[in-house]
């Protein structure tokens, strides 16, 4: 809950502003029913002493072939490639246990950190998607960024 008190990671996900101990628990439900159902696998990003660097997941596709990963790094760890490693590892694995075929991430224009870490774990910027999902309210313009087996 306090990572999230941090403004840089509710303007780029859906991470509610102002983030309450009631949001979190909310979360933590949703998380388990989705991995329960074969969906979604969110992760914690820890260091050796199990501090909390931030947070990754992964969202199969409706067909179960494709993903869709996303992020938030907490604010002492950025810039230090843990978002470039997490996705990668991340990455690696769904290929190889999920049998995905393509994981897509999806950065704003304006969010030129996840468009670096992207680019730095091995993913080609295929386009821009011009109003492509509602978040908080408004219809949002992305990057797609891909990722194929054997490009990681």
């Amino acid at each position: 809950m306090a990572a999230c008190q941090d403004p840089e990671i509710p303007k780029w996900t859906l991470v509610p502003e102002p983030y309450s101990e009631d949001d979190a628990r909310l979360w933590l439900a949703a998380q388990s029913a989705a991995r329960r159902g074969g969906r979604r696998v969110e992760l914690a990003i820890v260091d050796g002493d199990d501090r909390l660097l931030g947070s990754i997941a992964i969202a199969r596709s409706i067909d179960g072939r494709a993903g869709e990963v996303g992020y938030w790094i907490a604010r002492d760890a950025r810039r230090r490639g843990v978002a470039t490693r997490a996705v990668e590892l991340l990455s690696t694995w769904a290929f190889s246990e999920l049998g995905l075929e393509r994981i897509e991430l999806l950065a704003e224009p304006g969010n030129t950190a996840s468009q670096r870490v992207a680019e730095a774990a091995g993913f080609t910027k295929e386009r821009l998607l011009p109003a492509h999902r509602e978040q908080k309210g408004r219809m949002r313009d992305f990057f797609l960024y891909v990722l194929v087996p054997g490009s990681v």
